[in-house]
């Protein structure tokens, strides 16, 4: 099993230690998960780069290396480090200097596999592409680390090179910035306390989506602050531009990192949670050990 080092979920793990475990049907077995991830797609979305809209050259850059660690399997071997038994890679951030030939990247570190830190050095997929796209283009690289909702905005703003952070391609980002080819795909998924079995027989989006619409105001739902699983609870069927989610009638609970949700679900402050399938499964492996 994969060894995840980001210092959020450390910070994590240590506080559900704090937490009783999780009993089963009422009986006084206990048992060692506190989460479990019902693994059922309930939307579809893809994930790239961006840039300024002014940069065709770093796009063409982006988009031509991507295609190089697709096709010679550096992306697949990158990958394994996070899915598999490999070792991830532990990168150093340079410091930001406008003399230097540097890559700036932005990112959202607590994105697990994506993008993690702990003590100053970096690790994830997207970092580990950084870090290659970096070495490609000769430049030293520089990761910025911030709020998820800021990378989009630096990037457009000039203040970054290029956003890294899971970003999925929506309406709404293209038209500020432009992203690069897609490099991998995700879904959102809900996250249950480990003890729940409302959504064991669950089959398809529909299954669930019906007994989450039975919930009301009182149900709490986290996510992480600005992603998609932000717009699916909220709903944004009134914007031609969105992804046409209904929304649900639950009560939205946004956190600036996606372990911080889990936190507050372990510690019964929200019912469930909404993230990315990869950042769930990883997070999710991790705290139940």
């Amino acid at each position: 099993m994969k060894k995840i080092t980001a210092l959020l979920l450390a910070v994590l793990m240590l506080a559900t230690l704090c937490c009783s475990c999780g009993t089963n049907n009422g009986d006084t077995n206990t048992t060692t998960d506190k989460v479990k991830v019902i693994d059922v797609a309930l939307s579809e979305e893809s994930y790239a780069f961006c840039v300024s809209k002014t940069d065709a050259e770093l796009l063409g850059q982006v988009n031509a290396y991507l295609k190089k660690i697709k096709e010679d399997g550096t992306f697949d071997a990158i990958c394994d480090k996070y899915f598999g038994d490999g070792t991830p890679a532990q990168i150093t951030s340079a410091t930001e200097d406008a003399s230097k030939d540097q890559l700036v990247v932005a990112t959202s570190t607590g994105f697990e596999p994506f993008e993690m830190v702990d003590a100053g050095k970096f690790s994830g997929i997207d970092l580990e592409i950084a870090d290659g796209l970096a070495k490609y283009l000769g430049k030293e690289l520089v990761i910025k680390d911030m709020q998820f909702e800021a990378v989009v905005t630096s990037v457009q703003q000039g203040l970054c090179d290029i956003g890294m952070a899971g970003l999925t391609i929506t309406p709404a980002r293209q038209e500020v910035v432009t992203f690069s080819d897609s490099y991998y795909s995700a879904n959102q998924v809900l996250v249950v306390p480990a003890d729940n079995t409302e959504f064991d027989a669950c089959k398809t989006a529909d299954n669930v989506v019906a007994i989450l619409n039975a919930k009301n105001a009182d149900c709490k739902i986290g996510c992480q602050r600005g992603t998609t699983g932000a717009i699916y609870i909220e709903g944004d069927s009134d914007d031609p531009d969105g992804y046409g989610f209904a929304g649900l009638p639950a009560t939205k609970m946004e956190y600036d990192y996606a372990a911080l949700a889990f936190t507050a679900m372990i510690n019964g402050e929200v019912d469930y949670v909404i993230v990315d399938d990869a950042p769930a499964n990883a997070i999710a492996k991790a705290v139940n050990g």
